[in-house]
């Protein structure tokens, strides 16, 4: 079970849960809009609780949110949650009467926060501190507080732990409107709370307390130090919902991890790097959900603690940036995403299924659904150069199959693709998306003797020479790419991060990068603009540029850098040629991670770069995110450049020869189902040191 999507300004939607106010709310037609409503209207905008100063613990379906002070008070957002409903609100100590002064708050790792506080015990004549605190909190709202003596004498104290829940729903916490505490009840060696419908929540303790007053929630013990001595508590949280096991995140087989995603590393002149990938791939794992009615299958939430709904297609752009972990999270997500797909014989036979999302200040929203259906052929002929097994191939290549059916359809003859209905607007992205889906969709049917590759391939040099007639904007400068085009021939000449989705082309057999929509001029233009600073940041690439009308620095899609946009940049240059640019990008992401401690958010502001400065968070961004954790692992292997052939029993690397960070190795890479390790120098020449046996080595 996953816990439930809260809806956030910008961010995909779909009834009845996660609408987003102000938006129509009539019946969906089957591509994706909104059929037989009024046109929307201003509403009071959604403010959820600020997060990005929070210890967020994920061990999806259990989360636990966290101040930096450790204690639980109740207050916005904070507490133990599991699939959506809050177990714990509150955690509160104190020793001898006293809360701890509270010192650090920190993550240990993606499901683990520690915390360090001090209190002067009574009788104290100087100011220094002689009793430590240490508190674990891991996601599932397990604890252990440790008390640490350092006075010369022995001590007895008082130590109390004020419990509470209120078993509310994540939207509702959300909201602002939890309802009221529930009343305790004692239960073996602690407290239990039980809400409407029967569903309950037990805390108990190790070592039992001397006191349990259900009153007033609060377990009490007298604790006994020798000097130098400790004493410590132990909480366990015990979800009593249908079906689960002990512990919050108890039931569905246990976690997924380590088999889904592999341990890769990555170390070289500069640290951080790997301290980015150590934190992206263990976000990663904690962001694996099962899917309720199908508990093999596994994929990524979108975001904590706001976005751990059903399966999207931003978890799909996240397994496919993930591919160089493992095909297997691909092919879960795949088989996810493929049960949503459309069936009969109708227009929109073969789209899969997906709500609508906000496209900034310019164009109406577009259709997550399209997005899915044209990434999935591409995501599953790229896992199948990785080394996808062919058991894997041949059951998800039927929904591949239809989704470029649907795809060649919709082109139709006018070469483009309508996003989210039939009257358009025909937009940039979306076509890149189209083409791309249509060439390596070709590649893929070709490989498998299925019917169709030559068509697609017609419908992509149909749709490529209508892109570069119609969407190119001559100007002074050099020109630029429309963001959109309608059907009446308007234009939106918006430039903005989206243009990275043009240098996005495509992985083929041999190590070939797939033709993109722009000729050689046109993408050298493009990269020449990424690396402007009204794109670039300084610390990612923005949203929409900040001389563009309606730029806002904390737009979703105006001006915020989105995390999965600046990756797909960084790659697209460096595997174009465009290493300056790349590199810029790259050592603009590596600071901001640095900033947020290596756990990047989705997104956050475009402000300018400023010596000194810090990237400045955005309010409702999840942290951690699926496209900001995979978007810094395929950000970072940009460095090495891996293109991986298994079905031809080759891979070629293509590293960035200025190597901007020095010299890097990275190892635990996964290509052809076995271990993969390269290392590139000062000099910018890459060797692979470990592969699968018979694997032909090439550049």
């Amino acid at each position: 079970m996953a816990l439930s999507p809260v809806p956030a300004p910008g961010r995909p939607t779909g009834p009845p849960i996660g609408h987003v106010p102000g938006r129509p709310t009539g019946r969906r037609s089957a591509a994706g809009v909104v059929a037989g409503a009024e046109p929307p209207r201003a509403a009071r905008p959604v403010e959820l609780p600020s997060v990005h100063d929070a210890l967020l613990c994920v061990a999806l379906p259990a989360l636990a949110v966290c101040a930096e002070h450790g204690q639980l008070t109740g207050e916005g957002p904070e507490g133990v949650y599991a699939a959506g409903r809050r177990l714990l609100s509150r955690c509160v100590l104190r020793v001898a009467g006293r809360e701890p002064v509270a010192l650090q708050g920190r993550m240990a790792a993606s499901d683990r926060a520690l915390f360090l506080g001090v209190l002067r015990v009574p009788g104290d004549m100087g100011p220094d501190p002689g009793l430590t605190v240490e508190r674990t909190r891991s996601a599932d709202g397990s604890e252990r507080i440790t008390l640490r003596s350092a006075v010369a004498r022995p001590l007895r104290l008082p130590v109390e732990i004020a419990l509470g829940s209120d078993l509310a729903d994540l939207g509702a916490v959300a909201s602002g409107r939890p309802g009221p505490e529930l009343t305790a009840s004692v239960h073996g060696t602690g407290l239990r709370w039980t809400g409407d419908g029967g569903r309950s929540v037990t805390v108990t303790a190790d070592p039992p307390p001397m006191d349990a007053l259900a009153a007033a929630g609060v377990l009490r013990w007298e604790a006994e130090l020798a000097p130098g001595g400790t004493f410590t508590v132990r909480l366990r949280v015990r979800d009593g919902a249908p079906g689960r096991s002990t512990g919050a995140a108890g039931g569905g087989g246990g976690r997924p991890g380590g088999h889904v995603l592999a341990e890769a590393l990555a170390e070289g002149d500069d640290p951080r790097p790997g301290e980015l990938l150590r934190a992206s791939v263990e976000d990663l794992r904690a962001l694996l959900q099962r899917d309720p009615a199908h508990p093999a299958d596994v994929h990524l939430a979108a975001g904590v603690p706001w976005r751990c709904g059903p399966v999207t297609a931003e978890a799909l752009w996240a397994a496919r940036m993930a591919l160089p972990l493992g095909t297997r999270l691909a092919v879960t997500t795949l088989r996810a995403l493929g049960r949503t797909q459309l069936g009969g014989d109708g227009a929109e036979s073969g789209r899969v299924q997906g709500p609508l999302r906000d496209a900034g200040p310019h164009l109406p929203p577009r259709c997550t659904g399209i997005e899915a259906t044209l990434a999935y052929p591409v995501v599953l002929a790229e896992a199948r150069r990785w080394g996808l097994p062919a058991a894997d191939l041949e059951e998800l290549l039927p929904v591949a199959e239809r989704c470029l059916e649907w795809l060649r359809r919709t082109a139709g003859a006018s070469g483009l693709v309508p996003d989210p209905g039939p009257a358009g607007p025909w937009r940039a992205e979306t076509q890149a998306h189209a083409h791309r889906a249509a060439l390596l969709g070709a590649d893929l049917l070709d490989a498998c003797d299925r019917p169709g590759g030559d068509a697609l391939r017609d419908a992509a040099g149909t749709l490529r020479e209508r892109f570069r007639r119609e969407f190119w904007l001559d100007d002074r400068a050099g020109g630029r790419p429309a963001a959109a085009r309608g059907p009446d021939g308007r234009t939106w000449p918006q430039l903005g991060g989206w243009a990275a989705h043009l240098l996005d082309t495509g992985l083929l057999g041999g190590g070939r990068l797939a033709h993109g929509l722009l000729d050689r001029t046109e993408t050298e233009q493009v990269a020449r603009l990424l690396g402007t600073p009204a794109l670039d940041s300084g610390w990612g690439l923005r949203g929409l540029g900040a001389k563009e009308p309606g730029h806002n620095p904390f737009g979703h899609r105006a001006g915020a850098v989105r995390v999965h946009e600046t990756a797909v940049a960084v790659a697209g240059l460096a595997a174009l040629g465009h290493e300056k640019e790349a590199a810029s990008l790259l050592r603009g992401l590596l600071d901001a991670a640095e900033a947020f401690s290596y756990r990047l958010p989705e997104m956050y502001a475009g402000e300018q770069r400023t010596a000194g400065g810090r990237p400045v968070p955005h309010p409702a961004a999840c942290r951690p995110a699926a496209v900001a954790a995979a978007g810094a692992v395929h950000a970072l292997l940009a460095l090495v450049g891996i293109r991986p052939d298994a079905p031809g029993r080759s891979v070629a690397t293509h590293p960035l020869r200025s190597a901007p960070l020095g010299a890097i190795r990275f190892s635990g890479i996964v290509v052809a189902g076995e271990p993969f390790a390269v290392r590139v120098g000062r000099l910018g020449l890459g060797m692979v040191e470990e592969a699968a046996q018979g694997l032909q080595l090439g550049v």
